[in-house]
């Protein structure tokens, strides 16, 4: 049986989210923390999930685990975690829970791309809003398109992938207040940009926060964590997969939180080595840097698809974005300061051929 004849036609539309290979690349392409544990940490580590007992199943909710993140991540008194294999899981099970029959869901693009791939296996109305040509975000026009067409569910990456841009406070404030639904803030990239709607939960009933704990440094461990109230997340929780979250994610999560300083010194060592890079790259012919508040830089470069495959030639993956949504653009994850040299040796060489 040809598995095309069964398939749902809006599966056999979509293409796979592709994930290239990375052995032996300077590797650029992922937005993950390019630094590793410290050596003594990680000895420790060790020895803390050796005495996991992996014949039993894992904390179902992950209490001790979210109880930590309401303390480490200054969650409102009042509210609630969920927690999540990834974000991703997260956005699709919130995705699931809203997609009653005729159901939209709206977000700003370009962005994250499987915001468009959940709602569209899900059945969702799928509305994206344009941003304006420098990627910042028009939030008049997005209360009028909501207005309109009425979402159950927002998406806002804050800041966005892939562009980097944090949008102004209170134009993101104004939406969530305008929402006839849910919204749900990704602050995938909370530790780079300063910026945050988790002290705001109280004000807006119908605000979730998502947060991962991958671009911190933890991206192997895969956890993601939903902030909201008490009321939401009882609903969503029922969507949940039963031990969601393994039991050595757990272990490592819970002791890595309980030495988070670590990952927050790496975090501001990445936020100074952005700016560095920003400007290095921004200082090539032709290079157009957008202003980025995350851990990567996207940038417009002319020739990006012949770019593209001569830094891959050098052994440097970054991740060719080039479309008519993000015209002639490469982005950059943010390496250590050795990774970003070679980076930008290989573009000087690329750039004048």
């Amino acid at each position: 049986m040809n598995p095309a004849e069964l398939v749902r036609p809006e599966v056999l539309a979509l293409s796979a989210y592709h994930v290239p290979p990375a052995e032996g690349m300077v590797k650029l392409d992922a937005m993950e923390n390019p630094y590793p544990l410290p050596e003594t940490l990680r000895r420790e580590l060790a020895e803390a999930l050796s005495r996991v007992e992996l014949n039993r199943y894992p904390d179902p909710s992950g209490a001790k685990l979210r109880e930590l993140l309401r303390r480490k991540m200054k969650v409102p008194a009042g509210f609630e975690v969920m927690l999540g294999n990834g974000s991703d899981e997260l956005l699709q099970i919130a995705v699931l829970a809203l997609a009653r029959p005729g159901a939209a869901m709206m977000f700003p693009a370009p962005t994250f791309v499987m915001y468009s791939m959940y709602g569209t296996l899900a059945g969702m109305k799928v509305h994206a809003v344009p941003l304006r040509e420098d990627f910042s975000f028009d939030a008049r026009a997005f209360i009028a398109r909501m207005s309109a067409e009425r979402p159950a569910l927002v998406f806002i990456a804050y800041p966005n992938n892939p562009s980097g841009v944090l949008y102004p406070e209170e134009d993101v404030a104004a939406v969530v207040r305008a929402a006839p639904g849910a919204v749900v803030l990704d602050e995938a990239y909370h530790a780079f940009a300063g910026k945050s709607f988790m002290h705001r939960l109280a004000e807006f009933p119908n605000l979730l926060v998502l947060r991962t704990v991958s671009k911190l440094g933890l991206a192997g461990i895969r956890l993601g964590y939903l902030a909201g109230s008490p009321a939401w997340i009882e609903q969503l929780n029922k969507v949940r997969s039963p031990y969601n979250v393994n039991v050595l994610t757990q272990t490592a999560a819970c002791f890595l939180l309980e030495r988070l300083e670590v990952l927050e010194e790496q975090a501001a060592r990445i936020r100074e080595e952005r700016g560095r890079l920003a400007r290095a790259l921004a200082a090539l012919p032709g290079v157009h840097v957008f202003p980025s508040e995350a851990n990567f830089i996207l940038a417009r470069v002319p020739g990006a698809d012949r770019v593209h495959a001569a830094l891959l030639a050098r052994k440097v993956l970054v991740k060719n974005l080039n479309s008519p949504a993000t015209r002639e653009c490469l982005r950059v994850t943010v390496g250590t300061p050795e990774e970003n040299r070679i980076l930008l040796d290989a573009l000087r060489e690329c750039l004048q051929k």
